[in-house]
């Protein structure tokens, strides 16, 4: 955790701004403009609203706020916001890949599971990246010694603190640092702070004693409970439940036509045997949240970001069926899992009456809860990281609400945005403390 977050990065950081212990570039070009880095600071500070609040903390202004950096901050940068902001920003491009080939290591062992193989490309990784950071910052230069602390030495041993004390996770400092932070409010008296932190500490071990003695946690529990589970649920849909706020309307024609177009190659069934079926009103809901620790994810035209904390919560990861010979008349039907990416607009509940001609044959009336969805057309993907790029939204299209898989951030940068996936290949194992 200090090694990474409170020295390698933030010696990185003051390496390209030009503040590092009054080093020079020498004879290299990595460090960048002071108005390229105050347009990176910009960026990163208007980069929250775009990401959700699940993800963590909004970034801070990377130029010129020196208050709110911490160990989990700087992860959240460097892992996910960083990758999108520093391309095309350095003079020279072997920079910027330097700095990925150090968030693609760090990703590995951030990892909730790691093999062995995974391990050694951790140890081989870490040995070639330390020898370009010479070749770059060092530049074997005996004046320029003070660019290779002990911390770029210390990278060469993760792999072997791995292989004896298991992933990163497993022996990381942020469940002694969030234990010291709960400690120091309870300090009530400057001459006797010892007597004060005692008694929590005994008080607590004895609170606790209590709870698993006599399965009282829940009972005794000092925070408010939060009901994830309570919502409407659909039948048939077990994965995910409705928020509000809800409302009834009449789909206008082009919805409808969305809808009905939908239902027909899900029911296989024939456009007027659906409009039949329709009943006349849709129910809209607010957000949808995904059961077994999912996510909570906003419908943007009923956006209650006003209301809450401003973070965009509308945009998601979501995965079709596709067929791969769609361009070949004669070919037969391979059906094949994509990822998509896009704003979820509208959750949508419809109910049908029975439609004998379906196949196979519905005879009941049944429900359906569809997510119109408009999917971000994506420009390019970052071959290492996996960061998919897009400028605009394509057209809407209706989905199977289980479609949706998760939802993601967002970080703009020059007209286009970086799209944050956690669940990709940029996943990570984080620390949340009990109760949250």
């Amino acid at each position: 955790m200090h090694l990474l977050w409170e020295n390698v990065v933030k010696n990185l950081m003051q390496l390209w701004t030009g503040t590092y212990k009054d080093l020079d570039e020498g004879n290299e070009q990595y460090q960048l403009a002071t108005a390229v880095w105050e347009e990176i600071g910009s960026a990163s500070a208007a980069s929250g609203d775009s990401i959700p609040y699940v993800f963590g903390p909004r970034p801070p202004n990377v130029a010129n706020d020196k208050t709110s950096w911490t160990a989990d901050t700087r992860s959240f940068w460097t892992l996910y916001v960083a990758p999108v902001l520093l391309r095309g920003r350095f003079l020279q491009n072997k920079y910027y890949d330097h700095f990925v080939e150090l968030t693609r290591l760090i990703s590995l062992c951030l990892q909730f599971e790691i093999t062995t193989a995974e391990v050694e490309d951790v140890r081989t990784g870490f040995i070639k990246w330390v020898q370009t950071y010479e070749k770059y910052y060092y530049q074997h230069d005996p004046h320029r010694l003070s660019a290779t602390p002990l911390t770029i030495h210390a990278l060469l041993h993760i792999a072997d603190s791995i292989h004896l004390t298991d992933p990163v996770w497993a022996s990381w400092a942020f469940p002694m640092e969030r234990y010291c932070g709960r400690l120091q409010p309870t300090i009530r008296s400057r001459r006797h702070p010892y007597a004060s932190l005692n008694r929590y500490v005994l008080d607590s071990a004895r609170l606790d004693h209590i709870k698993l003695l006599y399965n009282l946690r829940e009972d005794l529990s000092m925070r408010p409970s939060v009901a994830r589970n309570q919502g409407t649920s659909i039948p048939g849909y077990d994965t995910c439940i409705l928020l509000p706020a809800s409302k009834s309307i009449t789909p206008e024609r082009g919805l409808l036509d969305k809808i009905v177009s939908a239902l027909c190659t899900r029911l296989t069934a024939t456009p007027a045997a659906v409009r039949a079926a329709l009943l006349p009103m849709v129910r809209k809901w607010a957000k949808v949240r995904i059961l077994n620790g999912g996510d909570t994810i906003r419908a943007s035209d009923m956006d209650l970001r006003s209301l809450e904390d401003g973070r965009d919560a509308s945009f998601v990861r979501y995965e079709l069926l596709v067929d791969k010979n769609a361009r070949y008349r004669n070919r037969p039907v391979v059906l094949e899992k994509k990822t998509f990416y896009g704003q979820l607009q509208q959750i949508m509940v419809i109910s049908l009456r029975p439609i004998p001609s379906a196949v196979p044959p519905q005879n009941e009336s049944s429900t359906v809860v569809l997510a119109a969805i408009r999917r971000c057309v994506v420009e390019s993907t970052h071959r290492v990281l996996n960061i998919n790029y897009y400028k605009r939204l394509g057209g809407l299209e209706l989905v199977d609400i289980t479609t949706v898989q998760c939802v993601v951030g967002r970080v703009q940068d020059r007209g286009h945005f970086g799209i944050i996936d956690r669940s990709g290949a940029l996943a990570r194992a984080i620390y949340v403390e009990e109760g949250s």
